[in-house]
């Protein structure tokens, strides 16, 4: 794993305060994989950043919090009680609480993770 998908360990793996970045570079693709980075972990949630190489998906799964998909390259299929939503570069979902989800990258695709804890 390199620095970029570990994240920098004197922030760990945020974003330097005062500094502009891209967050779709700040993790690369990787070949038959997923990649994730989370720059902020907190008691409000957290922000992870994800890079699904084509082909790969998350099984189906649920969290206790509300989550938001923010696309930040490529386009997904995620599915959401059963209920799929085709999403694409610069487009956000929620996928609500307690509520059965899957991400499908049918090509390569980065997204925002944020977790809003209740």
């Amino acid at each position: 794993m390199t620095d970029k998908q570990a994240g920098d360990k004197k922030s760990g793996g945020g974003i330097d305060p005062g500094v502009a970045v891209r967050l779709e570079e700040l993790l690369e693709y990787a070949p038959g994989a997923v990649v994730s980075r989370t720059i902020k972990k907190g008691p409000a949630g957290t922000l992870t950043l994800f890079a699904f190489d084509e082909g790969q998906e998350l099984s189906e799964h649920s969290a206790p919090f509300d989550a938001y998909v923010t696309v930040l390259d490529g386009h997904a299929t995620l599915t959401i009680a059963g209920r799929e939503v085709e999403v694409a570069r610069g487009q956000t979902v929620l996928m609500p609480a307690d509520i059965p989800h899957a991400v499908y990258a049918a090509g390569k695709f980065k997204m925002l993770l944020t977790m809003i804890k209740n």
